[in-house]
């Protein structure tokens, strides 16, 4: 009995990694419909019984997005990203250093692993899921390379409960396309990335002020993002 249900387990395993292997390649090329995030966030507003949520996603070509938004979450998020291989390393040590001592660091995520964590998983913080995202991590990498990664995470990311990607973060909190969004806009919603569902975009606080202003500091004394890419 032992070994027929741990044969059906190898068996479910084995169709798991060959679903994950599929979407990857898929992704790579297709627009990504829905992702990991977006479930989870439906789920949880089924089971508050959150009848009012209305989630905003819409997919837009890498293109079609302004300069200064791809430019502001590399700022923000990961000024190493053309550089690495999907981890930071020293922000990892770092991390560890100090959760070590009781406390924590923002920042040890690189861009490829949230997008990993976005698309295919979902938030929290276990050891199993962080397991999982190492290794889409590692295959987005190998398969999708840095531009449609960005192209990914900018399409995929939350700005605001229930808004998913650019496009629908500039259409709702300004009222113009991804392609349009000034350096200061593109700044503002690459501020909320630490915490979307805590900081907003229509109502900054001081501390999103502040950010802003570091940001588009950062964007200034970067190389251009699009030329990184490029020259990669």
């Amino acid at each position: 009995m032992i070994s027929l249900w741990f044969g059906k387990f190898l068996k479910l395993i084995k169709y798991l990694i060959i679903l994950a292997l599929s979407l990857v390649l898929i992704f790579a090329f297709v627009p990504v419909p829905v992702t990991g995030v977006m479930i989870e966030r439906h789920i949880q507003a089924m089971w508050s019984s959150q009848k009012n949520f209305d989630l905003q996603h819409k997919w837009v070509a890498f293109e079609h997005i302004s300069s200064a938004m791809k430019q502001a979450v590399v700022a923000a998020e990961d000024q190493k990203f053309p550089d690495h291989y999907g981890f930071d390393t020293e922000a990892i040590e770092k991390a560890l250093a100090y959760n070590s001592r009781g406390q924590k660091v923002r920042g040890a995520s690189t861009i490829s692993q949230q997008t990993a964590k976005n698309v295919f998983l979902w938030t929290g913080r276990s050891w199993f899921r962080k397991g999982l995202e190492l290794v889409f991590t590692g295959l987005i990498e190998l398969v999708w390379g840095k531009e449609r990664i960005l192209e990914v995470y900018l399409n995929s990311v939350e700005f605001g409960p229930g808004v998913f990607g650019v496009e629908a973060a500039a259409q709702k909190f300004f009222k113009r396309p991804a392609s349009k969004l000034s350096r200061h806009q593109a700044a503002l919603l690459a501020a909320v990335l630490p915490n979307p569902l805590r900081f907003k975009v229509q109502d900054p606080s001081p501390y999103m002020y502040k950010r802003q202003q570091w940001i588009l500091k950062q964007m200034g004394q970067l190389a251009p993002i699009e030329q990184r890419l490029a020259d990669n």
